[in-house]
């Protein structure tokens, strides 16, 4: 496989969080740059503000195209020109269509092949709501935008566990509604084939996770791990997917069970999400897996509390950099024996005198 920079694009996110911070102290490190050619999708005057306001040494490569992007620099496209009013720590409308013109213009370029991964700095989920954006989140919008009709799977991971969600950005109340067996099957189909492909384990072992306390405790707590999760595990596992479970979620998190398995499927958001971060080091990655694009942020958000104060801890984006270089390079191999195939032994045309075959020719009897 060629040795190559890979090219990686980078949305600023919420221009009043610490999306820049994030970017200019992971890309201050000069073997980051030998690691991969950034691509930020932005804007040059709010990057400026920001390396200003912060005090901090950031050069950055201003570019009108992705194009042309230099190996060695981090590269800074610009992806509109009105000028931003820039109020860091304060949610604003006019951030979120900032954010939304840099993710435009970055899916634009992807669908002309002008890079190879993207990482996105956090955004405001409700600041970026418009006619556009009608979505809970990047993975809901990089599913229509980049999906080719596939559906995504929200992963976070580090370096003690990968959590993938059935249900995502879902009201409580509305959850055990789309606990369906179809939609855990979907989802843990999707989460064992990325382990396999994004992650380069040959045979994945996957927990699910409960619905109710105490795994619905025989029917007296909930019936859906008797109704629904419990038959998807069978089904799934007579289907050859190594799923085990369901297991109550407290204690499987309060007994690191986790370290057992190559992946946790969770039924809804905080229920993966909240042991996940309060085990997380500062490394916690979020992966939207699925997609043929290969898409990973930060496990957090816009962080407006701390926005401007350059005290932001750039380790999560700077994962999330190397986790997309990662998978971007594991595609490539798993992909690589199946681009040729064997042949078929045999060829079958219309007429069954043109089909060949390969035959074993008998071994010729030596008394005749």
């Amino acid at each position: 496989m060629e040795n190559k920079k890979i090219r990686v694009a980078i949305t600023h996110g919420d221009t009043n969080g610490i999306g820049y911070e994030l970017i200019f102290k992971t890309f201050s490190d000069p073997a980051m740059l030998e690691l991969c050619t950034p691509i930020i999708y932005g804007s040059p005057k709010v990057a400026a503000y920001h390396r200003n306001a912060l005090g901090i040494q950031a050069n950055f490569t201003i570019i009108n195209s992705a194009e042309d992007a230099q190996n060695g620099r981090l590269n800074l496209l610009t992806t509109f020109e009105e000028e931003v009013k820039v109020e860091l720590g304060s949610p604003s409308k006019e951030a979120g269509v900032a954010s939304l013109k840099a993710l435009d213009k970055a899916m634009e370029d992807y669908s002309n092949g002008l890079f190879d991964v993207l990482v996105t700095a956090p955004i405001n989920k409700n600041n970026i709501q418009g006619d556009d954006f009608h979505f809970c989140g990047h993975t809901e919008y990089l599913e229509e935008r980049a999906g080719d009709g596939r559906h995504s799977l929200m992963i976070l991971l580090n370096d003690v566990m990968r959590v993938a969600l059935v249900t995502t950005h879902l009201p409580i109340k509305d959850v055990a509604q789309a606990i369906t067996k179809e939609r855990i099957m979907e989802k843990a189909k999707i989460f064992n084939e990325s382990l396999k492909r994004d992650f380069r384990i040959s045979n994945p072992r996957i927990a699910v996770l409960a619905l109710n306390p105490h795994a619905g405790d025989g029917g007296l707590l909930g019936v859906e791990e008797n109704e629904i999760i419990a038959p998807a595990i069978k089904e799934l596992s007579d289907g050859g997917v190594c799923v085990f479970g369901p297991f109550a979620a407290d204690g499987f998190f309060a007994r690191g069970s986790y370290d057992a398995f190559d992946g946790v499927l969770a039924m809804y958001h905080d229920q993966g999400l909240a042991p996940f971060k309060a085990l997380d080091r500062g490394d916690g990655v979020n992966f939207t897996a699925g997609l043929p694009i290969v898409r990973t942020s930060p496990d957090h958000g816009t962080a407006y509390e701390i926005a401007g104060k350059n005290v932001a801890d750039e380790a999560s984006f700077r994962h999330a950099v190397y986790l997309a270089l990662d998978v971007y390079r594991h595609r490539a191999e798993y992909d690589e024996p199946l681009a040729n195939p064997l042949p078929k032994l045999y060829h079958e045309k219309r007429d069954e005198s043109d089909k060949t075959r390969f035959n074993i020719p008998k071994a010729k009897n030596k008394d005749n």
